[in-house]
């Protein structure tokens, strides 16, 4: 783009809860939604309504390659993003794309090099890095506070697939991609743990299960039948880390009344960080000979990097969607030139696949299997995106 409109101009294509979300994030960071995009531009102008959009496009190409969008937002199903998020790179569009980046690291390595080659800004919404308890979490660890770092474990619990009558378009391998639990909310884990800590997962071993084996059918056309369940509803997962961490993560989308756990416990010889994303108002820290709840409110919380996202006093927390909302305010920013701290793009997008591909490696082995390096500052082998695009084709 060689000049950046006021205010910025969005396309979201998809019009289901990812969708409203991304809208009423734009509308936050003070842009407009001017184009919806869904399977048929009938389903589009229904949505405009709820998504506060000015006009509905023909179809997501058109939408891509319309004039009056500078920023695409890919909401759709896990087995479109690939091919929406290389029109969008190659129309020369920001683009925020949702997670998986793509459903094979082939395919996420792929649109890494592309979108750097093209110099669009990218990113996935890793949204949790931006609760103000978990950038405090990270500013603590990097100052030291905790030691070096040695246990690093936790989980991300769901239910809302706990009912052996519920089913989504997750369920199928050719819809989501070959892993469910884990590629959808554990990759969320493994990429805050990485965040906060500084450290990389290099070598896993895992094992999937199913709570239930069939599922109804899903999609407009499908019978009324069940089916066999080609996706994990959950996943244990024990990892080493760059920096000579143990770890273990435990994952499900089928356990009854934890609506969107994610919790971590970062531990290290002089210090314990723990967060609870059912209640993102505070960060537990333990001591040898203390235990304290700090409030992650701005008049609280002790580090600039807390601070940053922490827009309201003690007392009122913020959510999901507000960290939502950060994300894609500091994204804009990127569109007009500023380099926000720790924005989440299509590196970590890349990073996601490859522990997930090594997550169902080691699943369908039984083995250890080593987690590839991507080009990350952090990555402690310095592959470059090209080399894991040639070790996984």
């Amino acid at each position: 783009m060689t000049s950046i409109p006021q205010p910025l101009r969005s396309g979201i294509i998809g019009t289901g809860f990812m969708g409203s979300v991304h809208a009423a994030a734009v509308r936050a960071a003070g842009g407009t939604v001017t184009r919806v995009a869904s399977r048929s531009q009938a389903g589009a102008v229904q949505a405009l309504a709820r998504l506060g959009g000015a006009a509905a496009a023909e179809s997501p190409k058109a939408l891509i390659e319309s004039d009056d969008v500078d920023v695409v937002h890919i909401c759709t199903p896990n087995a479109t993003h690939a091919e929406l998020a290389k029109l969008a790179i190659a129309a020369g569009k920001a683009v925020i794309c949702e997670k998986p980046l793509a459903t094979t690291a082939k395919d996420a390595a792929g649109l890494h090099t592309e979108a750097n080659r093209a110099g669009v800004v990218n990113a996935v919404p890793f949204v949790y890095r931006f609760y103000p308890a978990v950038r405090e979490a990270r500013a603590r660890v990097q100052a030291g506070e905790a030691g070096p770092l040695w246990l690093l474990h936790g989980s991300y619990l769901q239910d809302w697939l706990a009912d052996a009558g519920t089913s989504n378009w997750r369920v199928d391998p050719a819809l989501g991609g070959g892993s469910r639990a884990f590629g959808d909310i554990g990759v969320h884990w493994c990429d805050l743990m990485e965040f906060v800590t500084g450290h990389r997962i290099e070598r896993l071993v895992a094992q999937t299960a199913r709570a239930f084996k069939d599922r109804p059918q899903t999609g407009r056309d499908a019978p009324r039948t069940t089916a066999t369940v080609g996706t994990e509803d959950g996943a244990t997962v024990m990892f080493e880390t760059s920096q000579g961490a143990v770890g273990s993560l435990l994952v499900s989308q089928v356990s009854p009344g934890r609506k969107n756990r994610l919790w971590f416990s970062f531990e290290g010889p002089d210090a314990t960080f723990s967060f609870n994303q059912e209640k993102p108002d505070s960060l537990w820290v333990g001591g040898n000979t203390f235990s304290r709840t700090i409030s992650s409110g701005s008049d609280s919380l002790s580090t600039v990097q807390g601070k940053r996202y922490a827009f309201l006093p003690s007392g009122h927390p913020q959510g999901y969607q507000d960290s939502f909302n950060a994300f894609v305010a500091d994204v804009y920013a990127a569109v007009r030139g500023d380099a926000p701290d720790g924005l989440p793009d299509f590196r970590d997008g890349l990073r996601a696949a490859l522990i997930t591909e090594a997550v169902l490696e080691s699943a369908a082995t039984g083995r250890w299997v080593d987690v590839p390096g991507t080009d990350h500052e952090t990555s402690p082998s310095g592959a470059s995106g090209a080399a894991i695009l040639e070790r996984n084709s």
